[in-house]
């Protein structure tokens, strides 16, 4: 059986590919499993500088496999699939996603509805394919965004903007998502995993320590005062100036080359 969430890695990026494309990639109790392991595996791997997430086939995850839940067999289900009861929340990909310092891209090659709309946006950055979309539709469901959709789209629209794509459950396509902020670019379909990997490698070619050290300070920026943040920053650089990647970036600076780091 064809594991439901590929793994590939490529020099210093690690690709996963959600892999239920006759399924559009919902999310089954096995993927949501493996997606969980594989973003760890990848975050521990030393190698590993930069994550691109992405779906095969014409989506990239329709959210939670809703044919499985009904029957009782699914997440959500009440039979022996594993319902909501049995999850371990802490461990989820929502929660990894947010938790680990290597950096992610998803590669949006398809539509995200639902978790998977909110896998995407807990993604640090987001390529889109011209023809992706984002699919809010939780309350066109009767649910609310129970992976981190309510955290995470006030801090990336404001309160008024996610208020309004959340009550309406709207739909939106790759260009509306540039312009209020929710991809970082719309590339065509088929350039999508070349433009999502020239990203990865720009961010893999820099100092992996101080890479990861900045995406940590940013998340817990997001609930400290400025001072304490100030502090915890200070503390932070003590160390990388005592790394190996420090000094060859100044060497670098100074003798005009392009820097070589290590991770060390």
């Amino acid at each position: 059986m064809a594991d439901e969430v590929e793994y590939d890695k490529d020099g210093h990026v690690a690709t996963l590919t959600l892999n239920r494309p006759d399924r559009m990639n919902t999310i089954s109790g096995p993927m949501l499993r493996q997606l969980s392991e594989r973003l760890l595996e990848a975050d521990r791997d030393r190698n590993v500088r930069v994550i691109i997430l992405t779906g095969r086939g014409r989506a990239f995850c329709a959210g939670l496999d809703l044919t499985d839940a009904s029957s009782g067999t699914g997440i959500g289900g009440g039979g022996g699939g594993g319902g909501f009861q049995s999850l371990d929340l802490r461990s989820t990909p929502p929660t990894v996603l947010q938790s680990i310092d290597t950096p992610t891209i998803c590669a949006l090659n398809g539509g995200a509805a639902g978790y998977g709309m909110d896998i995407a946006m807990l993604c640090d950055m987001r390529v889109a394919a011209e023809g992706s979309k984002l699919a809010a539709a939780f309350t066109k469901r009767g649910i609310v965004p129970e992976s981190g959709g309510t955290w995470v789209l006030p801090r990336l629209l404001g309160w008024a903007t996610a208020s309004e794509l959340l009550f309406t459950g709207r739909t939106l396509g790759a260009k509306e998502c540039l312009e209020l902020g929710l991809v970082n670019k719309v590339v065509s379909d088929a350039s999508l995993m070349d433009e999502a990997r020239s990203l990865a490698d720009e961010i893999a070619a820099n100092a992996p320590l101080a890479v990861q050290a900045s995406k940590r300070m940013m998340r817990m920026g997001l609930d400290e005062a400025f001072d304490t943040h100030v502090d915890r920053v200070y503390l932070q650089l003590m160390p990388l100036f005592r790394t190996k990647d420090f000094q060859e970036g100044m060497a670098s600076f100074l003798e005009k080359r392009k820097p070589s780091f290590e991770g060390r």
